[in-house]
């Protein structure tokens, strides 16, 4: 390749680079999972690098590269699989009933993804509350029940406050057309959303943090219990199972999931809510990654208990690969 031809794919590159930030938020709310969100950015930079001496200005570079986008995701996501929540397949399972817990393909599952990765936290307070909502777990599963238009014309209406026109012009169709996709597919979201959580900025959620982290590090299930309300679920990716309720709660952390007796959490702001890195011990002063906990409040109490335990996610939470005292 020529001198000059590595020297102005370099000048594109750096010209695409500021994007690479809204257009994760956009394949993550698209997709389901960070990883996939990632290799979709990834592909669309390659993609828009390969054309873009064909890229003639008729629209944007914003709008052309989100068309890209839009694309890589639609072939990403051809699969009959759709990401879910195990709330999404089936009733809550007893404690009593538990006979075995065996995890299923990862890419069954919707996972989870750190704040500072799809939403811009440095913007307008009442903007990044709006964004915290657009990236809430129960919202982008929501996202996944919608046929690919709807989803895609609701993202970047409702979420990146695109107007119809220029939806209609990335999705090569009407402005009626997409007026009509987005009335669907809000009507989906309204549903099968849950409800609203407690924004993060509440001081009192706060407070009732630092109760819970204090109870579950040192596995006082009595006071841990006290930060949640009676009907709090708790889930696992990847395993199936999922409980309701502080009693089969309590029994599970005092049964199957005793290994997490010691455990530490390091803070992390994931999916428009609070989080933690959930290490357990491996040695004396030594804790490695075991998951990554998203914690729902509603009412001042925890209502939402879901720990991904995937260890390999740490790393694009920005945690931490180990704990050493």
């Amino acid at each position: 390749m020529q001198t000059g031809r590595v020297s102005a794919l370099d000048t594109v590159a750096v010209d695409l680079e500021p994007y690479r930030h809204e257009l994760t938020g956009f394949c993550y709310r698209m997709l389901g999972t960070m990883a996939e969100a990632d290799d979709a950015v990834q592909e669309t930079f390659i993609n828009a690098l390969r054309s873009y001496d064909r890229f003639e200005g008729r629209s944007s570079l914003r709008t052309w590269l989100y068309r890209i986008a839009r694309n890589v995701c639609l072939d990403m996501h051809r699969s009959p699989q759709r990401r879910a929540r195990p709330m999404e397949l089936g009733r809550s399972t007893r404690f009593a009933d538990i006979v075995s817990v065996e995890p299923s393909p990862e890419d069954k599952w919707l996972q989870p993804a750190p704040d500072h990765r799809v939403i811009d936290l440095g913007g307008d307070p009442a903007e990044v509350a709006q964004l915290r909502e657009s990236v809430r777990l129960a919202f982008v599963a929501a996202l996944q029940h919608l046929p690919e238009r709807q989803r895609c014309a609701l993202i970047l209406a409702d979420v990146l406050r695109w107007s119809a026109a220029e939806i209609a012009e990335l999705l090569d169709c009407s402005v009626a057309a997409v007026n009509s996709a987005l009335q669907r597919g809000r009507a989906t979201l309204q549903a099968r959303q849950g409800e609203p959580l407690d924004p993060v900025t509440d001081s009192a959620q706060a407070a009732l943090l630092e109760r819970y982290v204090a109870a579950f590090e040192a596995y006082d299930m009595e006071a841990l219990v006290a930060t949640m309300r009676d009907d709090v679920v708790m889930s696992m990716p990847p395993f199936d199972l999922w409980l309701e309720g502080t009693s089969d709660i309590v029994a599970f952390l005092q049964g199957p999931g005793a290994a997490c007796e010691g455990s530490r959490l390091i803070p992390v702001a994931v999916n428009g809510t609070a989080g933690f890195g959930s290490y357990k011990p491996v040695a004396p002063g030594v804790w490695e990654p075991w998951g990554v906990q998203v914690i729902e409040v509603t009412g001042g109490l925890i209502t939402g208990f879901h720990h991904f335990i995937y260890p390999e996610r740490f790393t694009e939470c920005g945690l931490p690969d180990r704990i050493v005292e």
